[in-house]
């Protein structure tokens, strides 16, 4: 009876840890449709007469599709840069624009200010070790007849991947890992688990 009792709790559990992700994912994508697909429905609705699921949804789909092709191109910056530089100035709302902007700009792989590379670094004691994603490297003096000596920015979440600290390291205490800002990121969230089982440094 005991081993029946174990067999059941143990396949159970199998079948949660397995059914939980699966189960939210189906939720959070069904509740992002909802929300792409419910924002020009009204507006559609009354060109096409009726309700129609899931066309507010394509033409959210498009409509960022085509923003993504108009932004890439000359004409397209320059307006954007205009509406970038309009929603700085508006005092109640250029604090959560900047923030929100940065932050999405950070995972961009084709922005310049994204982050680099993830990397390991000795934080936040001695012995003990943590990621990160190098974000800059600038240059410092203790004062005006000091040696210049380089330092590494290091953005070190706390949080998920929105909280975290920005730490400043010396060169060469900053470790660089062949992992790609995907893998890096693909670490924090997994808490750990999507760690690999080994890890290969590179020359900075």
């Amino acid at each position: 009876m005991n081993s029946i009792k174990a067999s059941f709790k143990q396949k159970f559990l199998t079948g949660l840890i397995v059914t939980v992700p699966i189960v939210i994912t189906i939720f959070v994508l069904i509740k992002v449709f909802e929300v792409l697909d419910g924002v020009l429905s009204p507006i559609l609705d009354d060109l096409l007469g009726r309700h129609i699921t899931g066309v507010g949804f394509i033409m959210n789909v498009v409509l960022i599709f085509i923003v993504g092709v108009v932004s890439t191109n000359v004409f397209g910056k320059k307006i954007f840069s205009l509406i970038d530089r309009i929603l700085k100035k508006i005092p109640i709302f250029k604090g959560l624009y900047t923030g929100l902007s940065q932050i999405t700009h950070a995972f961009s792989p084709h922005q310049k200010n994204s982050f680099q590379r993830v990397v390991i670094v000795e934080y936040p004691r001695k012995g003990a070790y943590a990621f990160g994603f190098l974000t800059k490297a600038c240059s410092m003096k203790r004062s005006p007849d000091d040696e210049e000596f380089c330092l590494k920015a290091v953005y070190i979440p706390t949080n998920n991947l929105y909280l975290g600290d920005i730490v400043l390291f010396k060169e060469d205490e900053v470790i660089d890992t062949a992992l790609s800002i995907e893998e890096g990121i693909r670490i924090f969230l997994s808490g750990g688990i999507a760690l690999p089982d080994s890890l290969r440094g590179v020359k900075s």
